[in-house]
């Protein structure tokens, strides 16, 4: 659990520069004892060392996260954590993605999500998009 909630502090606080890391750090607490123990979490590791590199949970038909270390980016973690996620979901999968976040967007694009709308952010009050990928209706680049 550890590792994982690491993975998300330093992943969230990298990727979402436009949100204090307070906000991060604030949020600790809830994701240890609310969202990861109600979701099914999945790990990638470093095949060298055995370490946790990355992370998806599944809460019902929504990707509630998806994070990869900074460290270990870019080398085909987060396409194969999350055609693990769409393969293990079956059907239709949602994720919501922060509007400034565009290099999510365009992986989540390039994977075969769709914007569905805008919404925005409750907790934080930034904008968001729900992306939504329904299984069979779009190819995806295969993981490396």
């Amino acid at each position: 659990m550890q590792a994982v909630l690491d993975i998300w502090l330093t992943a969230s606080v990298k990727a979402h520069s436009f949100i204090s890391e307070a906000f991060w750090q604030d949020q600790l607490p809830e994701m240890a004892e609310v969202y990861l123990p109600a979701s099914k979490v999945f790990v990638c590791t470093d095949d060298d060392t055995g370490q946790i590199t990355g992370f998806s949970a599944l809460y019902d038909n929504s990707l509630a996260a998806l994070f990869v270390h900074p460290d270990f980016q870019g080398r085909g973690q987060g396409k194969a954590l999350l055609h693990h996620a769409i393969a293990f979901n079956r059907t239709r999968l949602s994720l919501t993605v922060y509007k400034a976040n565009q290099r999510a967007i365009d992986f989540y694009v390039a994977q075969g999500f769709e914007i569905e709308r805008r919404q925005t952010d409750p907790h934080t009050g930034e904008p968001e998009y729900l992306m939504t990928h329904v299984a069979g209706s779009h190819k995806f680049q295969k993981a490396d």
